[in-house]
């Protein structure tokens, strides 16, 4: 390898590295916070919440990778647009692969990564924190859950206790389960108690009744001397794996799904989109660095008016993998979806090779440009007025003596 691509290697890397790590600290913060309810509300260790923060990382570094790549890629090569050093290049007759080469070597580097990661590690730290919040679940039921005040098993799942009688046994239970959109129910309890049943966890509710509200608003009662709740969903079954969607299968079994399986048999598409999504996510890095290439490879007089190349890298690449996350979506209910998982990361690749090997610029549309320009510039004017306004008022009787 030349030196001026182990130049531009080393460049690309270290702010590949800084980004990398500034925008992944960035989204595992946010995901964290988001699950501190698991301490607060079910009564963990902090030890226990530390762990969790360990495993939410390996679910964040794909989708942070390519943004990343994308970043650095762009901004490499706009400085050395900058400080003439691609003229240089150019004028020195050096060969366009001699900027290409060493990018592509990174981002295919990025791409192994990210698709290691999704199959591997990915997989199993989602198992083992389904584990845990199954485990934090029956902890709140069995023992944490305090008396008088409600707490949230699961989506849409609220349980209250009046107190707690003796021999482990629960007075005035009040469970609200809205998990069907179409159904309400409440049930109200006079006793109760958690016990274990075919390893599995279920609320023994006595001397009660349920209400029931359908979706046009018809309430009904039915009034009961014993019922038992289910609780198997949210607590880990008999020491064994707690209920398991796709997102948190390894590669082997989404490639050949146990017919068993109470989830696939449910949804088996989901189970097919979710595999399709594992094969075609690794693309993304390679994407983000050819979109950086074409937008920024060339060198490019500073007289011309432009947005800067990271903004057009991040808006062309966000608008790509926004259409990869909807694609994932739509793929559960629908397999036409599943050709756009690989269609839009390989067409996109494609696209950036012609602008590349034809010595082309990709840029936003010039009416665009021009708007956004006008908006910055219209914003700029008027923080400018609102700081000469706040100095006036701030200077004694307007200025004078």
């Amino acid at each position: 390898m030349k030196v001026i691509e182990l130049y531009i290697m080393r460049r690309t890397f270290a702010l590949f590295a800084a980004a990398l790590l500034w925008v992944l600290a960035l989204v595992w913060t946010t995901q964290v916070l988001n699950r501190i309810d698991l301490v607060t509300d079910s009564g963990q260790s902090a030890g226990t919440f530390f762990l969790v923060a360990a495993l939410v990382l390996p679910a964040v570094i794909p989708v942070v990778i390519p943004f990343a790549l994308g970043i650095a890629v762009a901004q490499t090569l706009a400085t050395m647009n900058t400080d003439s050093e691609l003229a240089v290049i150019n004028a020195s007759g050096a060969p366009r692969g001699t900027i290409i080469r060493p990018i592509l070597i990174i981002a295919l580097g990025a791409s192994i990564a990210s698709f290691l990661i999704n199959n591997t590690l990915e997989p199993a730290s989602r198992q083992a924190f389904r584990s845990i919040l199954a485990n934090a679940r029956a902890d709140l039921i069995t023992t944490v859950l305090q008396e008088g005040s409600f707490q949230k098993v699961g989506d849409g799942l609220f349980v209250q206790i009046s107190e707690r009688l003796p021999n482990g046994l629960l007075g005035g239970i009040f469970v609200a389960d809205s998990r069907d959109e179409k159904t309400k129910l409440v049930y109200h309890a006079r006793t109760g108690a958690t016990v274990e049943r075919d390893g599995g966890s279920i609320l023994v509710m006595q001397d009660g009744m349920i209400q029931r509200e359908s979706a046009n608003g018809d309430v009904s009662t039915i009034r009961f001397d014993s019922y038992a709740f289910d609780l198997s969903e949210f607590t880990s079954t008999g020491g064994g794996m707690p209920t398991l969607h796709p997102k948190d299968r390894s590669l082997g079994f989404l490639l050949s799904p146990d017919p068993n399986d109470d989830f696939y048999k449910r949804s088996p598409q989901v189970f097919r989109a979710e595999l399709h999504m594992r094969f075609s996510e690794w693309l993304y890095p390679l994407v983000f660095a050819m979109i950086g290439l074409a937008v920024a490879g060339d060198a490019r007089s500073f007289r011309e008016a432009r947005l800067h190349p990271m903004v057009t890298t991040m808006v062309i690449a966000l608008l790509v993998r926004w259409i990869g996350f909807y694609s994932g979506t739509e793929a559960e209910t629908s397999s036409v979806f599943s050709f756009v998982l690989y269609a839009a990361p390989i067409l996109m690749i494609g696209i950036c090779a012609f602008f590349i090997a034809t010595n082309r610029v990709m840029e936003l549309p010039t009416h665009w440009v021009e708007k956004l320009t006008a908006r910055m510039q219209s914003l700029t004017d008027m923080m400018t007025r609102l700081r000469i306004r706040l100095a006036r008022m701030r200077s004694p009787a307007g200025g004078r003596g």
